[in-house]
């Protein structure tokens, strides 16, 4: 992937060296959703071995200051021909700036240039910047009766960490 210019930060390809920094990110980001009600659990952060297979699928992006540090990131993976995004998350301070929706339409755009079928998510219904947000870029909730058996454990496991049942959708943007 190439860079891509915003003003004062940049997309681009995340590198090796940084995956013990999105750790950091994710959580502070993860206070926003909690302040949201989309979770009441401890936060968490993506295990080093999804941030490793998005890294070698090209699928792992940051988003980076005037001065190359990470304060977003997102990490795609390749499931059932799709992109999955196993997570999209902005530092606090950052968000609101269109950081999120910047790093989608690069996860879109490398999920167009590998050939995927689409690009699949997981997240909360009632969140204005979840799944609002992810409709407003063209995705769609799937139904249990539409949605890949990959998605729906994906959701299970996601409950049973503690995700309430109620707010959890399922969601993509086929092409």
């Amino acid at each position: 992937m190439t860079e891509i210019e915003q003003g004062a930060w940049t997309i681009r390809s995340a590198r090796d060296d940084e995956l013990p920094l999105l750790a950091a990110i994710e959580i502070d980001a993860f206070w926003a959703l909690h302040e949201a009600g989309a979770v009441a659990c401890e936060p968490t952060s993506l295990p080093l071995d999804v941030l490793e297979q998005s890294l070698a699928e090209g699928l792992l992006l940051v988003a980076v200051d005037d001065e190359d540090q990470p304060f977003g990131f997102l990490a795609g993976v390749m499931k059932d021909g799709s992109v999955h995004i196993a997570e999209v998350d902005v530092v606090r301070r950052w968000q609101k700036r269109g950081v999120g929706r910047r790093l989608m339409e690069a996860a879109i755009e490398a999920a167009r240039a590998q050939n995927a079928a689409g690009v699949t998510l997981t997240t909360d219904r009632q969140a204005a910047f979840n799944a609002p947000f992810y409709t407003s870029m063209g995705f769609r909730i799937l139904n249990d009766d539409g949605r890949p058996a990959v998605l729906t454990q994906i959701l299970e496991n996601e409950i049973a960490h503690g995700a309430d049942p109620a707010r959890r959708v399922a969601m993509a943007l086929r092409f």
